[in-house]
């Protein structure tokens, strides 16, 4: 089984609200709620992926980014390496280019969404470092 590669962006705003963006219910681990990112290609750093997805899926603009954490996760149908960047330099108006749901969220209410299980420890390092 191919490992996928993902950049995945925590972007965060002025008031200090997450980005959530949710997944279409085609895709794996669809209907649940996940920090905005995708495939890295193969001639692509994580950081250049990362802008290239956070302007095609959220029409942001990434100024900066910093390494926040890494991740690999094995599902019954599908590995996944996460690479996570902290967003909190960036310019444009959040908007689900691909027809998805995005909603800005304050910290305390990340508890309220279901994300699929290789975010987890992605919310206990957020709640420990950005609380």
């Amino acid at each position: 089984m191919k490992r996928v590669h993902v950049a995945v962006g925590i972007i965060v705003n002025s008031q200090q609200q997450i980005l959530l963006a949710k997944r279409h219910g085609h895709l794996h681990q669809g209907g649940k709620w996940e920090f905005p990112g995708g495939k890295v290609e193969a001639d692509e750093t994580v950081t250049q992926a990362l802008i290239r997805e956070l302007k095609e899926e959220v029409n942001l603009s990434v100024v900066s980014s910093s390494v926040f954490m890494s991740i690999s996760h094995d599902y019954p149908d599908k590995q996944v390496l996460l690479d996570i960047h902290l967003v909190q330099d960036f310019s444009g108006e959040a908007i689900g280019v691909e027809g998805q749901q995005i909603v800005w969220v304050n910290q305390a209410q990340l508890k309220d969404y279901e994300f699929p299980e290789a975010n987890l420890p992605i919310l206990e390092k957020i709640y420990q470092e950005l609380g």
